[in-house]
């Protein structure tokens, strides 16, 4: 029996079926526990890095600029140029004689009158000479009346026949040359007094006098030739007008004779002028001069107007800008000068699209009005024009925008 047992169990058709089946449900909870290990392994994992990182930033605000469209106003077509002050005239002090200087009469940088006195030359030596030359002179004078009276007598003598005609010819030349010997002491006097008088030198024109450059004592040439060397003295410039001189370039040359085509003479224009520590064109001057002929190694060509200088605060050597206009007013663009940004050789003004994106233009700008700088071509009077902000945005960026404002001051240029 226990062996019908054993071979049924082990030999019979029922017992493969339940040994498999066991098979399957150990196989099958070998799985669910690996599914519930990856499964709580993976749930682990999201939830550490759910615990462990970071919120994402917040995206940056956009920068705020200021943007105005550009002022129109009227503007005139002026060119401006740097200018130098010189002397109207302006004279290099030199002695005509020569000796040893004894009086200075002026102080340094002095305003002086015309024929004021400047320097005395020690006068001894040409005072001798004068007393020599009338000495000559009355020598001469008196061998005058000698040959007068010996003339008288040959005449006497041929009369009565004493002495020939040869005889009364001579004394005709005697007195002849005794006259002509008066002349010329008459002569080195005027030589003598010149040199004499030459020796007081005086202010020829009214002017400011430099530092003088020879001190008392010391021995000066002199000469009345142009060529010869001679002693300087000091500098001379007149005061009441002085020339401020400045360049045109051609291109700007051809601007203002096109503009001035239709008048006779483009001469004889006022411009405006400014010196260098002030901020509005205050002074007037006329322009009269312009030069032959254009600077071939500069491509310029020379200008000159001449400035009143009553208060006689303009010196020769001092720079001023200086504005020549070319027409009427006209319609015109202005921007703050800190708007425009030097771009190598081109200038650009930052503009913010309607999508408030940044983008520059190139301009061509103009001078300076009512602290404004004048844009001559690039910009359209619709355009928003960063005003304020400037170095915070670049091409292409996206910003906020305000409302900006650009305000002409009449009292600046």
């Amino acid at each position: 029996m226990e062996n019908t047992i054993n071979t049924r169990e082990s030999g019979s058709p029922n017992a493969a079926p339940n040994s498999g089946w066991r098979v399957i449900k150990t196989w099958l909870g070998v799985g669910v526990v690996v599914a519930g290990s990856a499964a709580a392994a993976v749930w682990n994992k999201e939830a550490f890095a759910a615990a462990t990182e970071k919120p994402a930033p917040p995206a940056p605000p956009l920068v705020s600029v200021a943007v105005s469209p550009p002022l129109q106003h009227d503007v005139e077509a002026k060119l401006q140029f740097l200018g130098q002050f010189s002397g109207v005239e302006h004279l290099e002090i030199r002695a005509q004689v020569g000796g040893t200087l004894a009086q200075i009469s002026f102080k340094d940088g002095d305003v002086v009158k015309k024929g004021d006195l400047l320097f005395v030359i020690d006068p001894e030596p040409y005072e001798i000479r004068l007393s020599q030359a009338k000495a000559q002179l009355e020598s001469a004078k008196a061998r005058v009346e000698l040959a007068e009276r010996e003339m008288e007598r040959a005449e006497t003598s041929i009369r009565a026949g004493v002495d020939s005609r040869q005889t009364y010819d001579q004394r005709v030349a005697e007195r002849h040359v005794a006259v002509a010997a008066v002349a010329a002491a008459e002569a080195l006097i005027r030589d003598a007094r010149f040199d004499l008088g030459r020796t007081r030198i005086t202010a020829p024109f009214s002017g400011r006098i430099g530092t003088h450059l020879v001190s008392v004592g010391n021995l000066i040439a002199g000469s009345r030739a142009a060529g010869s060397p001679t002693t300087l003295l000091a500098t001379l410039v007149s005061l009441e007008s002085v020339y401020l001189n400045f360049d045109m370039s051609e291109a700007d040359y051809m601007a203002f004779l096109r503009a001035r085509g239709s008048q006779p003479s483009p001469l004889a224009d006022t411009v405006e002028i400014s010196l260098s520590d002030e901020t509005t064109f205050s002074r007037t001057g006329t322009l009269d001069f312009l030069d032959n002929a254009l600077n071939r190694s500069s491509g310029t060509i020379r200008a000159r107007a001449t400035v009143p200088n009553s208060d006689l605060l303009l010196r020769p050597g001092g720079f001023a800008r200086v504005r020549v206009a070319l027409g009427p007013a006209a319609p015109g663009l202005l921007v703050p000068d800190s708007a425009v940004l030097p771009d190598q050789s081109q200038h650009v003004v930052m503009t913010v699209g309607t999508d408030g994106t940044v983008a520059p233009k190139v301009v061509k700008v103009g001078d300076l009005r009512g602290g404004l700088r004048v844009v001559r071509s690039g910009l359209d009077p619709t355009d928003r024009v960063v005003v304020e902000g400037i170095p915070t945005v670049r091409p292409g960026q996206k910003v906020a925008t305000t409302a900006g404002a650009i305000r002409l001051n009449p009292g600046r240029d």
